[in-house]
């Protein structure tokens, strides 16, 4: 007996270390796991049917949301002189391909500046979520919380697949859309597969085409 005690003492304790080292060096491993797993996920064109969202001509309707503490219903205050690209994405903290389509966007930020055209993000995470993946990634444009899920609702991409409670309950159909200066939807980029993004150069090519600007 004193013999299988030791041994599962042994055993129980090479657990605890292997569990206690998988936690200290997920930190390490995980940018390289999800660059791994973001490989492949961007593309040039919107190639496929899948087409939720408000209607090209429609209106952008308001969003019920939040912005550095304070209620926002309106995107008109970060828009562009020559429109807005406005993401809806699901998660500055878990979802990988969100937090590189994000990082991504900030890259190629001064070539939308060049153009007149804004960048503005939503995602169901709390504000405080938001706020450190900002400044972890040093991210410029505003990235405003979805507050209910009421905005992802009204603009027709909450992506139903989930129900109260669960704990992505809240997320849209990623995808993009481009809205003129007079507040009407011009242009929509949307992939069934939240997995497949359009890379930021390409979507400020499609905003500047359907926007009426020239695409060089």
């Amino acid at each position: 007996m004193a013999i299988a005690k030791i041994i599962l003492s042994t055993s129980t304790c090479a657990i605890v270390l292997l569990v206690l080292g998988l936690y200290l060096s997920w930190g390490s491993l995980k940018p390289l796991i999800y660059e791994q797993i973001t490989s492949d996920m961007f593309v040039s064109v919107d190639s496929d049917v899948f087409d939720p969202g408000p209607a090209l001509g429609s209106d952008f309707p308001g969003v019920i949301a939040t912005y550095k503490g304070r209620e926002l219903r309106l995107i008109a205050e970060f828009a562009g002189s020559n429109g807005t690209v406005f993401v809806a994405t699901r998660s500055a903290q878990w979802c990988p391909y969100c937090m590189k389509q994000m990082i991504q966007l900030q890259e190629y930020k001064a070539a939308y500046d060049k153009a007149g055209i804004a960048i503005v993000a939503m995602t169901y995470d709390d504000p405080e979520l938001q706020q450190a993946f900002v400044d972890q990634w040093g991210i410029s444009y505003p990235i405003i919380h979805d507050v209910d899920t009421l905005s992802f609702k009204t603009l027709g991409i909450l992506n139903r697949s989930y129900n109260p409670g669960d704990e992505a309950y809240g997320i849209p159909h990623p995808g993009t859309i481009i809205v003129n200066p007079n507040g009407k939807v011009v242009g929509k980029l949307f992939l069934e597969a939240y997995s497949v993004r359009v890379d930021a150069l390409s979507t400020l090519i499609f905003a500047k085409q359907a926007l009426g600007l020239s695409a060089e």
